[in-house]
């Protein structure tokens, strides 16, 4: 193999198709990056059972051939290359990367024991890239980060011919954001895909700025896969099996009593108040007629109070939540005011689930496609 491609242009696919590999594997030879090279270009590929990432890129092919070698450290040099041109040289054992006057030698993996890439067949539809990404943002934050449960360390994919919505809980809030979106061949029924949190997030970091964004889902098989394909560009990742939880049924039909506020000065009240406050403590919310109060008790050394603007429709509700969630919740609102919507329960001491949605301005109607819904502490008297 013998090819001649601009550096940056390499660079930029190396660091893709390695980006999702874990730090660590149990077979080093799945930290490898596959590079083919043939009709004037260059494939570059990564797989280890889990996720696998593809793309091609356009290069001068002297000598057409495959090569194995070590993902992150050709991702290393490939970054720091000097000069605008990279020479690719397969000799023996080992492969030459060349820029400039930088010369290096790596050597390479047995392609024989490297696993074949999936190909995923299935239901497909396209969405435009920043408005996915911009979803698994507002939705991935509120997936469990413990393992022990993997069903809710995923964001579940519930899709229909038009409709495409996402939602992740950790048991302690829900997030659910719908997008329109085209795809022919689902069933009246629908079709559920359950991706892992930590993988989606990545992947809705990496089609960001795709201009059409394809995703094909193959449910049903020994091998549950959906794809992510732009342009040149594929992601494919094992979905997570099992029942997610039927979250969809704790959202409220009906908020009569709720609260409109500026997103970003609850924000940054709550951020104020809770630095007295110790690891996972709640913070005190009063919403009443004269806005909303925020109380932290803190401990013997230190307490702190605020005050800020708001409009209150319907019942005054005092509530207690956590400081980080609820910050979780405003952020990924992407809205310049919230409407804060309170539920109630038999037991006084235990106000229901706070249920959090945008709103464009002060009096407009609230947003359903994105909600958030978050379960108080009980509250300390």
């Amino acid at each position: 193999m013998k090819v001649e491609v601009n550096k940056d242009v390499f660079s930029e696919a190396v660091s893709f198709a390695v980006k999702l590999l874990p730090q660590r594997t149990t077979l080093p030879i799945l930290s490898g990056v596959l590079i083919s090279a043939e009709d004037n270009a260059v494939t570059i590929s990564s797989f280890d059972y889990e996720v696998s990432a593809k793309t091609r890129v356009d290069a001068a092919v002297d000598t057409a051939g495959q090569v194995l070698v070590s993902g992150r450290l050709l991702a290393e040099i490939a970054s720091r290359l000097p000069d605008d041109v990279v020479n690719l040289e397969l000799s023996g054992s080992s492969l030459s990367v060349k820029s400039g006057s930088a010369k290096f030698s790596l050597a390479t993996m047995p392609i024989e024991e490297y696993p074949n890439l999936p190909e995923v067949e299935g239901i497909a539809g396209s969405i435009a890239g920043d408005e996915f990404a911009s979803a698994v943002s507002q939705v991935a934050t509120a997936a469990s980060r413990d393992d022990v449960t993997p069903v809710i360390t995923g964001v579940l994919l519930d899709i229909t011919a038009s409709s495409l919505t996402m939602m992740a809980t950790d048991r302690y809030r829900v997030a659910a954001k719908e997008l329109a979106w085209s795809a022919a061949g689902v069933a009246e029924e629908g079709l559920q895909a359950l991706i892992p949190a930590r993988t989606l997030a990545e992947i809705g970091k990496t089609f960001s700025h795709a201009g059409s964004l394809t995703i094909t889902i193959n449910v049903g098989g020994e091998r549950e896969l959906v794809a992510f394909s732009s342009a040149e560009r594929t992601v494919t990742t094992l979905l997570i099996k099992g029942s997610f939880p039927p979250v969809q049924k704790l959202f409220p039909e009906t908020t009569p009593d709720y609260a409109v506020v500026s997103t970003s000065d609850l924000i940054e009240a709550t951020r104020r108040v809770a630095l007295v406050l110790e690891r996972e403590a709640p913070l005190r919310f009063t919403f009443n007629a004269d806005g909303v109060g925020l109380e932290a008790l803190g401990s013997d050394q230190a307490q702190a109070s605020e005050h800020i603007d708001g409009h209150l429709v319907g019942k005054e509700c005092v509530v207690s939540l956590k400081p980080q969630f609820l910050i979780d919740g405003l952020s990924a609102a992407h809205s310049d005011f919230v409407r804060v919507a309170f539920t109630q329960t038999d037991n006084p001491n235990k106000p229901g689930p706070v249920l959090i949605t945008a709103q464009t301005s002060k009096d407009s109607d609230d947003s359903h496609n994105y909600r958030y819904l978050l379960q108080p502490n009980l509250l300390m008297r």
